[in-house]
């Protein structure tokens, strides 16, 4: 018997509480009780605890980067956070989620096979709503999406795939990549309906919008990489990535990574009086001295010291002198 409740289910027990035929504290009392948990041995686990815990280590850096793009993108606040890591069956999956719903079926290349990621219809429209210049509201009623919506979600669903990258980039190098979206679960046969999948629940949290994005993936695409899904190997792969390479990658786009310079010819203090007598022509005395040298600012913090003058046609500074750390008073 299923663990995951249909959403006509769903409903069906908020009925009959809401109606007194369910007593709610019968269900805690009933909760309470030692439980015996049932194992069905012709569907055994596949994935250890330790592939688990490795699992949700990978979606919690993944959650946390996605909300951070998300934010920029939709120019509002999301929160990110994994609520669940579990092993269901394909079935188990289709039944636990709405219909239509948006499904962006995915392959996770160099692995082999396909997974999905779901996001829940109210939260795909919300996005939508913001991308396409609204307030970020659902429709009251869900619908299937129109061709311009489609070509959106496709784009946005992207970059979200792409953001898996960096977290599994210590257990393998993944290129994942959108194949198609679907809105129909029914119409969606990924596997066979007793396959065991992964799936990670993430709980997504955009104003007062709140819904789930799903990702599910076969037990038979993460098969060859078994057994590097563990906790060791993953930390000890993320603690070699100083490698020389990227050391000089790095090193190499510090040196190309420009920052704002700029020379202070002076200051001083007027009144709001002479302020607002300012005219074209009128000379404003500087508390600087012309033999004192120029600050030469680097970002917010003053470098070196230096003294105008003119090169190729155009004003400039000849250094001077190096302001150390802890010095930029003198």
């Amino acid at each position: 018997m299923s663990e995951v409740l249909s959403q006509t289910e769903i409903d069906d027990l908020l009925s009959a509480l809401n109606s007194g035929s369910v007593d709610a504290n019968e269900l805690k009392e009933e909760q309470s009780r030692k439980k015996i948990k049932v194992y069905d041995f012709r569907r055994p686990n596949k994935f250890s605890k330790d592939q688990m815990h490795t699992l949700q280590v990978i979606y919690e850096n993944y959650a946390r980067s996605l909300a951070t793009y998300l934010s920029a993108q939709l120019r509002s606040p999301v929160q990110m956070e994994i609520l669940s890591v579990e092993q269901l069956t394909y079935e188990e999956f289709i039944r636990s989620i709405p219909n239509p719903t948006i499904l962006n079926i995915f392959s996770f290349y160099p692995l082999e096979g396909s997974a999905i990621m779901e996001i829940n219809p109210n939260l795909g429209f919300s996005f939508l709503d913001r991308l396409l210049g609204g307030p970020g509201y659902a429709p009251a009623k869900i619908r299937a999406l129109t061709e311009i919506e489609q070509t959106v979600i496709e784009r946005i669903a992207q970059r979200m795939l792409d953001y898996l990258q960096e977290p599994w980039g210590t257990i393998i190098e993944l290129e994942p990549s959108l194949e198609r979206v679907e809105t129909n679960p029914q119409f969606t046969q990924l596997v066979s309906p007793t396959e065991i999948m992964i799936i990670v629940s993430i709980e997504t949290q955009m104003a007062d919008v709140l819904g789930m994005v799903n990702i599910c993936i076969p037990f038979l695409v993460l098969e060859p990489i078994l057994d590097k899904l563990n906790v060791h190997y993953y930390y000890s792969s993320s603690s070699q990535k100083a490698t020389q390479e990227n050391i000089d990658s790095i090193r190499n786009k510090l040196r190309n990574t420009k920052v704002p310079v700029k020379v202070i010819l002076g200051t001083t203090n007027i009144t709001v009086k002479e302020l607002l007598e300012l005219n074209v022509g009128d000379v404003i005395p500087l508390e600087r001295s012309i033999k004192n040298d120029l600050e030469v600012v680097i970002g917010q913090r003053t470098k070196f010291l230096g003294k105008p003058g003119i090169y190729d046609n155009r004003m400039s500074v000849q250094v001077s002198h190096i302001v150390e750390e802890g010095n930029e008073d003198e």
